[in-house]
């Protein structure tokens, strides 16, 4: 069997580990489902027994797989929750509220400059009690001061009926959503593995005459979340 080709970026421990997350990710490798044993993975990597034992170590890390010495390893079953787009879910700690300069794509989707204040509510959601997403919810301040959006205690209902409540329904939201390695502070917060990067998402809602109203900007761990697009059919 020819040996799985070295990509020539990434340390051997890394593209194994990689190889092997993909297969528990989509479900070819199931729950409590032997993984390659270490003998045959060494083959057909080409790589020494240290070097498998390294990629195990970055999957038991992330949740995905467990194992003791002397015993196989096996997936564990853990999988990413699979949302829509528009959709929360877990727990959510509110961080902190106030007034910041616009950052610039929200002074952009507002239509601000990016010296004008915005209000700003900054969150961390849970997923099964783990660090799983950082949130930036912004608004005008013209339109949040002096609002339930701009105290300082959470909003039990969600910010769609407290600015329905405010006369802004929300009509639609538009998201943009992107990949990229972690910052050291999302590293830190969101208790990441070392390789695992973010899923960034920045969704904009708008309420009547296509006026918009919120902007968010969430940043989610990359191995705890899928998400799910479901778009009608052309025609």
């Amino acid at each position: 069997m020819t040996a799985v080709p070295d990509d020539g970026y990434r340390s051997r421990q890394r593209q194994l580990a990689g190889d092997l997350r993909a297969l528990i990710l989509a479900g070819d490798i199931g729950p409590a489902q032997r993984l390659p044993s270490t003998a045959e993975l060494t083959r057909r990597y080409a790589v020494t027994n240290m070097t498998v034992t390294r990629a195990l170590r970055i999957l038991k890390a992330e949740g995905l797989v467990t194992g003791h010495k002397g015993r196989s390893v096996t997936a564990t079953g853990r999988r990413p929750a699979t949302v829509a787009a528009g959709f929360e879910d877990g727990e959510a700690r509110l961080l902190e509220v106030g007034e910041t300069p616009a950052p610039a794509p929200v002074a952009r989707a507002f239509g601000l400059d990016r010296a004008e204040p915005v209000v700003v509510r900054h969150q961390l959601r849970l997923l099964d009690t783990e660090p799983a997403e950082l949130s930036w919810t912004y608004y005008p301040a013209t339109l949040a001061r002096g609002t339930v959006l701009a105290g300082p205690d959470p909003l039990p209902e969600g910010s769609p009926a407290a600015l329905a409540g405010l006369g802004h329904p929300l009509r639609r939201v538009v998201d943009q959503v992107s990949v990229r390695p972690a910052t050291v502070a999302e590293f830190l917060a969101l208790r990441l593995p070392e390789d695992i990067p973010v899923l960034r998402q920045f969704r904009v809602g708008y309420t009547d005459g296509e006026r918009p109203v919120e902007a968010t900007v969430m940043i989610k761990a990359g191995q705890q979340f899928e998400i799910r697009y479901e778009v009608p059919a052309p025609g």
